[in-house]
């Protein structure tokens, strides 16, 4: 009885439109479409799914990446960029030759004096390349060897909203494509059960009222909707409305998306909308993910050492240690991007408890990531990104003490490190001033870091466009130069 009455409803739309949609119309249509960037083919092959044909376009170094976002923006100078000249020069003016004008935010910009403030942590140089790290980030000396500290990104944002998105889209303003959605489209994804890009967010303990996060930055702007990411909640269905109602079994499930999918396709025939496509695929994505999200949450079978490896917190799902080792089980199933957003690190004040707190959160699980993927063999094929939306100033804000103090946003100079992936490791690039206020040597731009990222990922960043209203889109937007001498 359904299979008839489907079949009426499509011979009546077939009666009723034919003259619209047959012939030279729908042809015109389609190209139409297809100039607006809508009918990209996608690549099938045994190891990827959906993606453009003609990438990865060069050899690619890396398969996936795994994103470690800072929200809030860590103190560059009590975690990497060390400045022992600093404890001498304690609460003296900022010097007019090293501020040179820069622009300062509302917060700051109205003080009479901007007091000197090194940091109260000791430091120590790790690894072979003898790689600078605050005495709070013990673990991640222990892969010192492993990663590519960069101490001179700067961008162009000074404030938290910006500068975040800036970090996701390329674009300081919101309504861009997220860095993810980008490599879901250019690239699809090597797993059939799960979303290209997935995102986990967890709270610090340094500060739990940090900056909110938006959804638009997992987003796809003016791309197909179904390469958005996904996130997975910490509490309750990792992702709401996976399961079935009560009542509903598999198999009645499984009859009314394909009922479904032939109403949705009869439409998309009609009026050749893409999102009606985007929304097939997300039920039948969504359909998989009933099996397999549950598999890839239970991490009860994980060795105990491994467990042991990434802290005390990694049972507890929320956790930044929780969030690591799904990454690391999200990378083994194929998924493209996988990007956590760890808050709590925007300290104007109270830094040096604040900052031990986020210190402890990621330290031991950033690390433990990074030996858990090298002992499989991933690393090798895994980019990993660690680092917020900009650095902190060397001026405290408001009054200090050598052992309270707080920092404002710089975005000047800060740092960031990565590994694997094609990245060289053991490596510290860059340079800045006594200060850590401004780049002495070898700069690194956020398009920079989006274009070496495409990279190693085998996509020239300046062919990975979309045409929308009138002119193509890039994530680099017209900037952005490849990194080669930060490469293998």
């Amino acid at each position: 009885m359904k299979d008839e009455k489907i079949l009426h409803l499509q011979d009546a739309i077939n009666r009723r439109m034919f003259i619209k949609t047959s012939g030279l119309g729908l042809a015109a249509l389609a190209g139409l479409f297809g100039k607006e960037g809508y009918a990209a083919t996608p690549q099938q092959g045994p190891k990827r799914s959906g993606g453009l044909k003609k990438f990865p376009n060069a050899k690619p170094k890396a398969n996936r990446v795994i994103y470690l976002f800072q929200s809030g923006a860590p103190s560059h100078l009590d975690l990497f960029d060390y400045k022992p000249g600093l404890e001498k020069r304690f609460g003296e003016d900022l010097p007019d030759s090293i501020r040179k004008g820069q622009r300062l935010t509302g917060m700051t910009s109205g003080q009479a004096k901007f007091p000197v403030t090194g940091s109260m942590f000791k430091f120590a140089q790790h690894g072979k390349a003898r790689i600078w790290m605050s005495e709070i980030l013990p673990h991640m000396a222990t892969i010192a060897d492993d990663i590519c500290m960069i101490n001179s990104m700067h961008t162009d944002a000074i404030n938290h909203d910006p500068a975040v998105t800036f970090f996701q889209t390329g674009n300081q303003l919101a309504g861009r494509p997220s860095i993810g959605s980008w490599l879901a489209y250019g690239l699809g994804t090597e797993c059939d059960n799960l979303p290209a890009y997935v995102v986990l967010t967890s709270v610090g303990t340094g500060r739990s009222d940090d900056q909110p996060l938006y959804d638009r930055l997992w987003g796809t702007g003016f791309l197909p909707t179904q390469h958005q990411g996904v996130r997975f909640r910490s509490a309750g269905d990792a992702v709401l409305y996976l399961n079935d109602p009560e009542g509903v079994d598999r198999s009645t499930r499984r009859e009314m998306l394909d009922e479904l999918g032939q109403l949705n396709k009869i439409r998309h025939t009609l009026v050749g909308d893409p999102e009606i496509n985007t929304r097939i695929s997300q039920y039948e994505m969504a359909f998989r993910m009933q099996t397999s999200v549950p598999d890839l949450l239970d991490i009860s079978k994980e060795p105990s050492n491994i467990l042991e490896m990434y802290g005390p917190n990694v049972k507890q799902p929320g956790t930044f240690a929780y969030n690591c080792l799904l990454a690391r089980r999200l990378a083994e199933r194929g998924v493209r991007f996988t990007q956590l957003f760890h808050r709590g690190w925007d300290h104007h004040d109270s830094l040096p408890g604040a900052i031990r707190g986020q210190a402890m959160d990621t330290d031991q699980p950033s690390a433990a990531l990074i030996k858990d993927l090298k002992q499989r063999g991933m690393l090798d094929d895994t980019l990993v990104v660690w680092g917020g939306e900009f650095g902190r100033t060397v001026y405290s804000q408001g009054n200090s003490s050598q052992t309270n103090y707080g920092r404002d946003h710089h975005p000047r100079a800060f740092s960031l490190w990565v590994a694997g992936g094609g990245f060289k490791p053991g490596m510290s690039w860059g340079q800045t001033d006594d200060y850590g206020y401004n780049i002495t040597e070898n700069p690194v731009s956020v398009h920079d870091l989006h274009a070496t990222m495409l990279h190693v990922l085998g996509v020239d960043h300046t062919q990975l466009t979309y045409r929308y209203q009138g002119r193509d889109f890039r994530l680099t937007d017209v900037f952005g130069e490849v990194m080669e001498d930060l490469l293998v």
